[in-house]
């Protein structure tokens, strides 16, 4: 796993290097409210495993989840329950101690993504997921979510390329990303997932091949758009006189 966010690679590094327990058990213990949410975040971490939690805390009582500079405790939330609305420590907990069994076989980088692609291309057992900010196209959601949110999406699309393994790579529905994965033949699906305001949009998920995903109904290619050109109508061809 490849994560450039400092405060998000801590929570990753805290699973693999065996706090994943501590987390678990400060989730539960915490008693949630406006002023101890506040009074936490105000804290300088000492550890890495202070800073994870730092982090969860966020994730769960910030509008959308979202970390960027700008995001805000929630104020209404779901079904009025303010910062407590996304709030379960037992599903949170639960969630850290299911990592726990398999933390000693995840590697973890607080690294550049598209240069540990580079790194391992060659290898044609390597599989990847890629969910880069949706900044393509002048698209602003990226920038709103993410502190790393600049990227050469032309490179991304150009090292994907060079893969010897297989990937899959979702992207926010937009015409300069669909033109950029017909250029390097790659195919494209449409598929639908609902946003932090609940409304249902598409997906775009692009690789190699995608055929696999052909089987559920929800399922479908972006429509493809064709360039007519009109004909210049030409007048009746004259007859050469032909000698014999």
């Amino acid at each position: 796993m490849v994560e450039l966010d400092d405060e998000i690679a801590a929570v990753w590094e805290s699973v693999v290097n065996g706090d994943a327990e501590w987390l678990a058990n400060r989730v539960l213990t915490f008693e949630l409210t406006k002023e101890t949410v506040l009074r936490e975040l105000k804290k300088t971490p000492r550890t890495r495993r202070e800073k994870a939690f730092q982090t969860i805390l966020k994730n769960r009582t910030f509008h959308g989840g979202i970390l960027a500079e700008g995001s805000g405790l929630l104020k209404y939330g779901e079904n009025g329950k303010g910062i407590r609305s996304r709030w379960y420590p037992g599903t949170l907990a639960k969630r850290l101690l299911n990592l726990n069994y398999i933390a000693s076989k995840m590697d973890f980088r607080c690294e550049d993504g598209l240069r540990v692609m580079e790194e391992m291309a060659d290898d044609p057992r390597a599989a990847y997921f890629i969910d880069p900010p949706y900044t393509a196209g002048g698209k602003k959601a990226g920038r709103r979510l993410y502190k790393h949110c600049d990227l050469d999406h032309e490179r991304l699309f150009a090292v994907c390329k060079t893969l010897k393994g297989d990937f899959l790579m979702t992207y926010d529905n937009a015409e300069e990303v669909k033109s950029m994965a017909r250029c390097h033949r790659f195919q494209m699906r449409l598929i639908p997932m609902t946003n932090t305001h609940h409304a249902t949009m598409e997906e775009l998920v692009v690789g190699k091949d995608l055929s696999w995903m052909d089987g559920f109904p929800a399922v479908h290619e972006p429509e493809a758009e064709y360039v007519t050109r009109k004909r210049k109508k030409k007048g009746p061809h004259k007859k050469k006189n032909r000698q014999r």
